[in-house]
């Protein structure tokens, strides 16, 4: 059984840790967590993603088969505790709850930047976001190795403190390469509202093997807004048609290759959803 470090971890927290044993008789505790993080992220994208349903559906009937009538209860209960967490304030619940059970080993290493230190850098770096937000109605952050989100949930948090509601004005472009953080990230952002596209591929590559978007970028109608957004700097076309040219004089800005994949999300979820995107 993974070792815990409760030391940090709120009550709420830690409720979640000795569920997630009692979860680990029959598996080891970093697949519980990391099945948990899946069907969360799956419940939670299937009430607003149409496109993606049907398949996710099928994998959270998978996963589920493998777990008991006792050990399925408990998913909800964990679920429950982490919500009652995050509802305490801004942090990054599950990365602190990866580390305090030491799942890096099962990941090859990996390690989740503190919040604190993730809260130090965007408070030095958003700088005031409201010229940006008055000039183009919303801002976007982009991070290529996302892990459990924490700096978008920094972000939100150095925005809130402006008093801007980043609900409404921040969008997030989260990737990663493992998958488990993909679905980290998307729980988190999903239960912060926070409008985002967490995509599963390769950076460095410039790679995309899927996506999910939270019900804050549907809600939103993000995919609309960049959209109209992309028509006017010459990235993409309305209503589907090919990408053109900008008119204007102004050259188009230069995208990151981030952005790019943003973009050929959004243009498929436009060309597939039409009208309801």
């Amino acid at each position: 059984m993974a070792k815990t470090n409760v030391n940090g971890l709120d009550p709420h927290q830690q409720e979640f840790v000795k569920l997630i044993r009692e979860n680990a008789d029959r598996h080891p505790v970093h697949e519980v967590f990391r099945d948990f993080c899946e069907m969360g992220a799956i419940a939670l994208s299937n009430k607003v993603d149409m496109l993606n349903r049907g398949k996710r559906e099928d994998r959270y009937l998978e996963i589920i088969k493998r777990y008991r009538p006792g050990e399925v209860h408990r998913f909800p209960e964990m679920f429950g505790a982490m919500v009652a967490s995050l509802e305490l304030g801004f942090h990054d619940c599950l990365g602190e709850l990866f580390m305090a059970l030491e799942l890096g080993d099962h990941w090859k290493g990996q390690y989740f930047t503190p919040f604190s230190i993730a809260s130090l850098m965007a408070r030095m770096t958003m700088g005031d976001v409201r010229d940006l937000i008055a000039r183009k109605g919303f801002f976007t952050i982009n991070e290529p190795c996302a892990g459990a989100g924490a700096m978008f949930i920094a972000a939100a948090q150095a925005v809130h403190e402006q008093g801007i509601n980043y609900q409404q004005h921040m969008h997030a472009t989260a990737q990663d390469i493992d998958l488990t953080a993909v679905h980290m990230s998307y729980v988190q952002l999903a239960l912060y509202h926070i409008p985002a596209i967490v995509i599963h591929g390769n950076s460095l590559a410039v790679t995309e093997w899927d996506h999910w978007v939270t019900p804050a970028h549907v809600l939103g109608r993000w995919d609309r807004r960049f959209q109209l957004d992309a028509a006017v700097n010459g990235f993409l076309a309305l209503d589907g048609q090919a990408e053109q040219e900008q008119e204007s004089a102004e050259p188009a800005a230069e995208l990151f290759p981030i952005e790019h994949m943003r973009a050929e999300v959004v243009g498929q979820r436009i060309e597939q959803l039409g009208l309801f995107a």
